[in-house]
């Protein structure tokens, strides 16, 4: 078997790669190669693109990483040929014709809800003032603060976009489920992982725990990769 040596990361709504650092730091002390998605999350095509650009560069197999939304740009653009294994971080893991916006539209009662703000221009933000307990609530008050003055506009067509050929019906996957997640509802988690046939790791961590645990995160890329 080809070892995989190749890490590409791609993250999800309302943040940026920078968010990934953490784990760059992790796993690039182990020799990885990673490459970091800046998707603009306007369009899932355009996600899309910006994935399969950097997977086109690529000198052999890789892990695809999604947080988040980047669940839904990983499951279209794993179909790569460079992509090897799959890996989500309390991702959505869509099947075909699903969206985030499908997947979201009738959460069970007494789930969290996203604070996400009526469209403006096309584009959603999330309620600054609720952003630290849905996104980030195991992160100190300061970076979660900046985390959420610094959001990025995250496009209606993207929310909506839907997944044509899910990567995960092909090749192998992994899933981290955040117990604590008030993004998207563990339960629902722990369901699109068992669809997908994923492996499971489970840790008690928010939404954002790719930032808040970038250890446990990169052990469950490193299971991906090996």
């Amino acid at each position: 078997m080809t070892t995989i040596r190749n890490i590409v990361l791609v993250h999800g709504a309302f943040v940026d790669g920078s968010g990934w650092q953490g784990v760059y730091d992790e796993l690039s002390r182990d020799g990885f190669r990673i490459r970091i998605v800046q998707n603009p999350t306007i369009s899932l095509d355009g996600d899309v693109a910006a994935t399969r650009q950097v997977l086109d560069s690529l000198d052999g197999p890789a892990v695809l990483v999604g947080h988040s939304y980047g669940g839904v740009v990983i499951s279209e653009a794993g179909t790569h040929p460079n992509v090897a294994a799959l890996a989500y971080i309390a991702a959505f893991a869509p099947d075909k014709g699903e969206s985030v916006s499908t997947l979201i539209a009738d959460p069970p009662p007494g789930a969290p809800v996203p604070p996400i703000l009526p469209p403006r221009d096309g584009f959603l933000y999330l309620d600054r003032d609720k952003f630290h307990g849905a996104f980030a609530a195991d992160l100190p008050p300061r970076p979660a603060a900046f985390m959420a003055d610094a959001q990025v506009p995250w496009g209606v067509d993207a929310l909506g976009g839907a997944v044509t050929e899910p990567a995960w019906r092909h090749k192998p996957s992994w899933y981290l489920v955040a117990t604590e997640d008030r993004m998207i509802p563990p339960p629902a988690q722990r369901a699109m992982a068992e669809r997908a046939g994923s492996s499971v790791v489970e840790a008690i961590g928010s939404h954002a725990v790719y930032v808040s645990q970038p250890a446990t995160v990169a052990d469950v890329i490193r299971q991906a990769a090996a």
